[in-house]
């Protein structure tokens, strides 16, 4: 028995035995009779006892699987040489070991020769590099919280705080491959760092004199992934094509890799032609963290009509696919959506939805769109030729930049805007009260025009939705480090004072928008510490101690029209 899960018997630090050698540890939970099952694997970097892990696998092997939890190599029973996923592409093993697991695992005496494979966040990943290599063995899998390339949620600048609190828990909670004498329990290295460390390191300058000692064993990958966030890693756009089952997906409007939805659309895509349509994908109103999927997430409760099971929705998905049986799943529609505002769900053909229409919305003043006292707007009509070129400015400095309004672990979640209210280094465009309910459903763009006075900055932009009561709440955001406007690896640092034209894609939403609610834009130039605070020098930030105070301007004209464009319902009411 395991988990307090009756019936269950857990099988502890069992070997599989890779292709070069190397012996992958794992616990393996499966029902307590002589019966062979379907077997579900998950391979994690997090530790293969941790209570998340193991529940999750008791639970499965209760409904009737086999469920093999596997640390990943060099990390805690797994022997060999850590790489993780921030690394060159191929670096890893992950690849191979997970195609010798699945095969391994295929043939243990409790299975019945079906696998698939589940995980969330970096165990995904781990998911999506095996499903590129095709076990023969491997019928399905399940993904969360996962996007399909690094720049999708980083936008290619070093993400301050979570990243030094991941790479430090990493660390202190496996310290046996660097000789350290006792490791720290998941939960007291996240206490240690947010108590204790995290006011300390995410303030320091630069970040390359932070002492090795904080990130050990990891401070060699850590320091050369420091200098370059802007480099792409790893691509699935060409595992697509290799992806030889169906797959189901999950993700949240708040969930930092809320890019997951691009993982569906390549499936469908560019994907095996003959699997298009067994792809599913759930997109509710969640962050990154799969213990919450409910629908109470910040100030605001979404109804218990939002709630979800992360086990019960993996166990109905691999009945569906590994036991054949259908509980409806089969003719749902492939993509379902939670509405926000409407609270209910939504069956979708496609994702992005193909009955959208565009809809822009253009950045217009007098001059004076700082703080929510300003005259900044939202207009539904492009600028009059005669108004000439309008512009608004702030400062932006480094040294105070906009502080993150997030949880402790540095996770997306929403939150009331008004604490940003009234900082000047905040523009603030708005419509007046909708006339009628708008539906969004999909990605807002924005075109902005901008200039600054230093060589390199950034542009941050966050759309919120204004409720009847006042409360503004984040619906989506999106970020630009100017440096590198042209996409790819390439820098250019940019001629003080020159406008440049930017284009931001924010992360998607979906939401009724009701008669009297209002759009608000945030413009501004930092977002600290989700992002990295840019110095505005031009000089590489990771190793730079200098902090220059830029200034910002934001055109919109006739001719620099900087504007917000959404993806709107051609119906009423639905998307």
């Amino acid at each position: 028995m395991s988990g307090g899960t009756t019936g269950v018997v857990a099988e502890r630090d069992v070997p599989c035995v890779a292709r070069d050698g190397t012996t992958l540890i794992a616990d393996i939970y499966h029902p307590a009779d002589s019966r062979r099952y379907p077997t579900l694997i998950s391979r994690t970097p997090y530790d293969r006892t941790i209570p998340r892990s193991a529940d999750i696998a008791a639970e499965l092997a209760a409904a009737g699987y086999v469920v093999v939890v596997q640390d990943t190599r060099g990390r805690f029973g797994s022997t060999g040489s850590y790489q993780w996923m921030f690394g060159p592409w191929g670096a890893t093993t992950e690849a191979s070991d997970g195609y010798d697991t699945v095969e391994w695992a295929s043939n243990l005496e409790w299975s019945n020769g079906s696998v698939g494979a589940y995980g969330h966040s970096y165990d995904a990943w781990n998911v999506w590099m095996m499903l590129a290599t095709s076990p023969p063995s491997l019928e399905a899998a399940f993904t969360s919280g996962m996007t399909p390339n690094l720049r999708s949620f980083t936008s290619g600048i070093f993400e301050t705080g979570r990243r030094l609190e991941w790479t430090y828990v990493m660390a202190a909670t496996d310290p046996g491959q660097s000789g350290l004498s006792q490791a720290l329990s998941r939960d007291e290295a996240e206490r240690r760092w947010r108590e204790v460390e995290r006011g300390k390191y995410v303030w320091w300058l630069p970040l390359a004199e932070i002492p090795s000692a904080v990130f050990s064993p990891l401070d060699d990958m850590f320091r050369k992934y420091l200098q370059t966030p802007h480099q792409e890693v790893w691509d699935l756009n060409s595992t697509y094509p290799l992806v030889d089952v169906p797959v189901m997906q999950l993700t949240g409007w708040w969930d930092r890799l809320v890019g997951t939805v691009d993982n569906h659309r390549g499936l469908t895509e560019s994907g095996r032609s003959d699997l298009r349509g067994e792809h599913r994908i759930i997109v509710g109103p969640w962050g990154h963290d799969t213990t919450n999927l409910t629908g109470q997430v910040g100030p605001i409760d979404y109804g218990a009509e939002a709630t979800r099971d992360y086990s019960d929705v993996l166990r109905r998905w691999f009945d569906y696919r590994l036991k054949g049986i259908d509980d409806g799943i089969g003719a749902e529609a492939p993509v379902q959506v939670f509405v926000l505002g409407a609270n209910e769900w939504r069956g979708l053909p496609t994702w992005p939805p193909p009955d959208m229409a565009e809809m822009k919305l253009y950045l217009q003043s007098a001059g004076s769109a700082n703080t929510i006292d300003g005259d900044g707007s939202l207009a539904f009509t492009a600028p009059d030729p005669v108004q000439g070129d309008r512009a608004d400015d702030f400062v932006y400095d480094p040294r105070d930049p906009l502080m993150s309004l997030m949880r402790a672990d540095s996770q997306t979640v929403p939150v009331d805007q008004s604490p940003h209210d009234f900082r000047p280094d905040v523009l603030v465009y708005e419509t007046g009260d909708l006339e009628s309910d708008l539906t969004i459903v999909g990605r807002p763009r924005l075109t902005l025009w901008a200039a600054t006075d230093g060589r390199d900055t950034d542009w941050t932009a966050k759309l919120a939705i204004v409720r009847r009561d006042g409360v503004a709440v984040n619906l989506s955001h999106g970020i630009v480090r100017a440096r590198f406007r042209n996409g790819g690896d390439e820098e250019a640092l940019l001629t003080p004072g020159e406008a440049y034209e930017y284009r931001l894609e924010l992360t998607p939403t979906a939401i009724r928008i009701h008669q009297g609610q209002r759009l608000r834009l945030y413009i501004s130039s930092s977002d600290f510490p989700n992002f990295d605070r840019n110095h505005n020098t031009g000089a590489p930030a990771w190793n730079d101690p200098e902090l220059r105070p830029a200034h910002q301007t934001v055109f919109h004209s006739h001719i620099r029209p900087s504007n917000l464009t959404v993806p709107v319902s051609t119906t009423a009411t639905s998307p």
